[in-house]
Formats: structure tokens, sequence, C-alpha cells
């Protein structure tokens, strides 16, 4: 059974920091893309940064330089550094995993990853 175990979330000030962590089992998952999603109150899901089984990393631009996608494969843990963080970054963060194995592509819909996490909180005050 795979299962995904998202941790990290709290409540920080804008212009903090927050690192989530995404721990995954069930799966081989070096194979596989990892992304992060997230989903604010009356918002549809959207992506936020994908990481493939090669460590390219792809980012949305409301984050690009300022959150970093990492992998530790002997882990089994994929990371979302989270740096100067804004009251719009505010939303449940997901990590998920990419449906098809050595895939170079960058997925950036929910429909392209299979298993999700249950979501962790983000929350960031002004």
């Amino acid at each position: 059974q795979v299962q995904l175990v998202e941790s990290g979330g709290g409540l920080v000030q804008a212009g903090n920091s927050l690192r989530l962590s995404c721990t995954a089992s069930g799966r081989t998952f070096s194979s596989y893309a990892m992304a992060w999603f997230r989903q604010a109150p009356g918002k549809e899901r959207e992506f936020v940064a994908t990481i493939t089984w090669r460590y390219f990393t792809y980012y949305a631009d409301s984050v690009k330089g300022r959150f970093t996608i990492s992998r530790d494969n002997a882990e089994n843990t994929v990371y979302l550094q989270m740096n100067s963080l804004k009251p719009e970054d505010t939303a449940v963060y997901y990590c998920t995993t990419g449906r098809t194995s050595y895939d170079d592509s960058y997925r950036v819909l929910a429909s392209d990853y299979d298993y999700w996490g249950q979501g962790t909180q983000v929350t960031v005050s002004s």
C-alpha cells in the first residue's frame, strides 16, 4: 500500500521560512517524479513544484526564486523549502507522485499524479 505523509506545516509571519517534508512508502519512488501542490480555501488545487527522477526541477511562477524542491531517494523523502513566505502562500500543501516511471516531462496537472498525502496546513500572517 502506497502512503505519503507530509509534515512541517505551521503558522509563520510573512517573510519567514518553512520546510515541508513528505515521506513515502510502498513504492520505489526513485523512479518517479514527485511534486507539491497546494489548495487555498475556495480555490482549486494548484501546482507548486516538481522534481523528476533525474532531479530536474520546475516551479510555478508564483513561487519561483522563493521555493526549492529537493529529494532524498535513500530516505524516500521529498522536501519543499519555502522562503520569503507571503500571505498568499497560505494553503494546504500536498505531496504527490507521478503516474509514470522514468518520465522526463514536467507535469503540472493534478491528473498527472496518482498517490497523494493527506496535506499539511501552511498559514502565513501579514
